[in-house]
């Protein structure tokens, strides 16, 4: 009677005689199914929180007059939470000059009275003048 042995398993008889450990079984896969994660949470500390955006539908417009352009411009934008983003202006000599470098300019004028309610679709423009000029 003959036996036949493939020759893989010569291989691993003879592995095995000289003590070396058997050849490895495959790997075995698996499929898992896993959940999607629950969206995060994030809690700022209050040093460090997002600013809060104001969602009032008016305000209160301020006197600006005597104030720099620059600042009165940001003022605008402050008080509305960027509600209302730009605000105009023009050379208050007449002289129709551009009000490019608006840190070099001061309020005169301002067409809505301080004290009058303002909104988004109110178009704020301000009359100024070079800082080294009188209004």
């Amino acid at each position: 009677m003959r036996l036949a042995m493939s020759a893989a398993a010569v291989a691993a008889a003879a592995l095995t005689a000289c003590g070396a450990p058997p050849p490895a079984e495959p790997p075995v896969t698996e499929t898992v199914t896993v959940p999607p994660r629950a969206p995060e949470t994030i809690t700022y500390p209050p040093s460090v929180a997002p600013p809060v955006t104001q969602t009032a539908a008016s305000w209160t417009m301020p006197n600006l007059v005597g104030t720099g352009l620059q600042e009165a411009q940001d003022a605008i934008q402050e008080l509305t939470g960027f509600g209302i983003a730009v605000t105009t202006s023009h050379d208050a000599t007449g002289a129709n000059r551009m009000q490019v470098a608006d840190r070099n300019w001061k309020v005169c004028t301002q067409n809505v009275p301080p004290g009058a309610t303002i909104t988004r679709d109110t178009r704020i423009d301000f009359g100024a003048v070079k800082l080294e000029e009188s209004c």
